[in-house]
């Protein structure tokens, strides 16, 4: 019986250790394998589907989708680890590779590297080029600052959308809501922007606006004491959160990139759309691997909270 207790009990902490163990040790699986590229093939052939013209048929059918998807990927998580349930070696294994597929931290900072370096040596087209592994933005207009300036704050959004939600779902919904929710915004990326589907994606975005307000908040606080703890200017971080973190379109993006830029005194720019913290000194590549440091140790932080979390529901995060 005691050996039964204290199996259910380390059930959440050594599936969120594995999981980041395959992130640290392995990175992102290959995409055959990958859930997240199946989570595309699917909105994919759904979109393919969509009503071609219509504002309410599209908008209806992008709900749809919107509500689909995350069921179908959450729903087959839930299935496959309720599977296992008998087996808690199996069971903590399944869970962590699902795990590992929601969340990347490993990538998140390759990607982040993979701009700095070409801007060291000058190579700016190479450095537009990488820059779209962080961010759908259109990079061919953008000088070696503004590059920088890019990958940072892609950093720092990505903080939260990549590494703090995925977990935070996890501690308090198990796999199924980690996935669920990388499902939904997978869906937000692919369908969210406006364009030729605008009224396709409306759902999809505005239900990522909305799983995303407790994480962004939360990723903003983690990165200020991240920042603190690498001696960045906390102070100036709290001050430009307050001031900018709202100042963008999205009701969530802004706020870990407005602490962002104000740990590392730079402006983060999106021309023609905002502008976060102020110009103290001008972003270059150096400013990308600071940035990365702190979003690191962020990532940490998030880890230990979330696995504690979990930790607290009971072992098993998983109804």
């Amino acid at each position: 019986m005691t050996g039964l207790v204290l199996s259910t009990w380390l059930h959440a902490p050594l599936v969120l250790v594995g999981a980041l163990a395959l992130d640290r040790f392995l990175g992102e699986y290959p995409a055959l394998l990958h859930p997240v590229v199946w989570m595309g093939g699917a909105i994919s052939t759904l979109e393919r589907a969509a009503p071609r013209a219509g504002r309410a048929l599209q908008l209806a059918w992008g709900a749809a989708v919107a509500l689909a998807i995350p069921a179908l990927f959450g729903g087959a998580a839930w299935l496959t680890c309720r599977g296992v349930r008998s087996s808690p070696l199996l069971s903590i294994l399944l869970e962590a590779l699902l795990l590992k597929a929601a969340f990347a931290v490993r990538a998140l900072g390759e990607a982040g590297e993979a701009v700095a370096v070409p801007l060291r040596r000058g190579a700016v087209e190479e450095a537009r080029a990488k820059l779209g592994a962080l961010c759908s933005r259109d990079a061919s207009q953008l000088d070696p600052p503004l590059l920088a300036a890019a990958a940072v704050e892609s950093l720092a959004e990505n903080t939260s959308d990549s590494v703090v939600a995925p977990l935070l779902f996890w501690a308090v919904l198990g796999v199924p809501g980690a996935i669920a929710y990388r499902a939904a915004n997978t869906l937000d990326a692919r369908l969210g922007y406006r364009g030729h589907y605008e009224w396709l994606g409306k759902a999809s975005a505005r239900i990522d606006d909305l799983l995303n307000l407790a994480p962004a908040r939360l990723t903003a606080a983690l990165l200020l004491l991240a920042g603190a703890a690498r001696g960045a200017d906390v102070r100036r971080g709290l001050a430009i959160l307050r001031r900018d973190g709202g100042a963008t379109a999205s009701p969530n993006a802004g706020r870990p990139m407005a602490a962002m830029a104000g740990l590392l005194g730079v402006q983060l720019e999106k021309v023609g759309a905002y502008r976060l913290g102020d110009p103290l000194t001008p972003a270059r590549p150096e400013t990308i691997a600071a940035a990365w440091r702190i979003a690191e140790l962020a990532a940490v932080l998030a880890a230990v909270l979330c696995g504690i979390v979990a930790l607290a529901r009971g072992g098993h995060v998983l109804a």
